[in-house]
């Protein structure tokens, strides 16, 4: 039984989201992504405007008037939703859990999808594959995949992208788009990243804390490693440990976006203490424009 409050939490998410894709997201999200191709729709009487080139000879042939040959985008898409559910995910220091913004971004490009007749499908990760979803349509499926993202316990701690990405590739056969949201705190993931990027259309969505790049001086602080369990005592009063911390983070970041656009594939970098509806907005219109 699914307790009241997480109910309560999915419907806000539903009502939320649903309002961003009616008034944000639902016609970048069709431009974004395209169909897999064009098919014929029909053939119809020829009027000034048409394309020349789209003249079915045989029909204007026939009937001693030209006419078109009319078609339309073969639009159904399979949309997968890669989300990494280890320990670090559980972690926030402002308005939320970096796995909570991660089931509102599952929301917002879940309904995306369906409003523009796409499937989805869920893959839930953390070191194995807990659970996975195959793609189907309609707002159950999809708020099925909201309650997944926010109320499944995972049984694992760790984090194999690898491994996911490897999954992935083995049970989705059709070419699909696919988002893979996580911290990307992990290893070993590049060549299957490199491998399924190749067969599908991949996004990778990296979500961070603050605390994550920063420290504030508060002192003498134990910080426990979420998905190994060490703990670790740190002096946050140092400056040379604030700067080398800083430093890392960006050296991090830097990597990971390197290996990204080296693979050619896309990359959206979204923070706890941020809105992600702009960074969002970038990457459509981005994409757009490219394709």
């Amino acid at each position: 039984m699914i307790p009241t409050e997480v109910l309560k939490k999915i419907r806000r998410i539903e009502i939320r989201t649903k309002k961003l894709v009616n008034d944000l997201f639902s016609g970048e999200y069709h431009s974004t992504f395209k169909g897999q191709g064009m098919e014929f729709e029909e053939v119809r009487e020829y009027v000034a405007g048409d394309e020349i080139r789209l003249i079915d000879w045989n029909v204007t042939a026939r009937t001693g008037f030209p006419h078109i040959k009319k078609f339309k985008e073969e639009r159904e898409l399979s949309v997968v939703l890669l989300v990494d559910a280890s320990s670090s995910g559980r972690f926030g220091t402002r308005d939320r859990f970096k796995s909570e913004m991660a089931a509102e971004l599952s929301a917002l490009l879940a309904f995306s999808a369906i409003k523009n007749n796409d499937k989805v499908g869920l893959i839930i990760f953390t070191d194995d594959i807990e659970i996975f979803v195959p793609p189907r349509k309609g707002r159950a499926h999809v708020l099925r995949i909201i309650r997944e993202v926010l109320y499944f316990e995972p049984k694992g701690k760790g984090t194999n992208i690898g491994g996911a990405l490897e999954y992935f590739s083995k049970v989705i056969k059709r070419k699909s788009v696919a988002f893979l949201i996580s911290d990307f705190l992990s290893d070993d993931f590049v060549k299957p990243l490199q491998i399924a990027n190749r067969k599908h259309d991949l996004i990778a969505v990296k979500i961070s804390d603050p605390r994550e790049t920063t420290f504030e001086n508060v002192g003498l602080i134990e910080l426990e490693d979420a998905e190994t369990g060490e703990v670790y005592l740190i002096d946050t009063g140092s400056k040379a440990f604030r700067r080398e911390f800083a430093a890392k983070s960006e050296e991090d970041l830097t990597s990971l976006s390197r290996e990204f656009r080296l693979m050619n594939l896309d990359f959206i970098n979204l923070r706890t203490d941020q809105s992600y509806i702009v960074p969002l907005i970038n990457f459509f219109k981005m994409r757009e424009k490219r394709h």
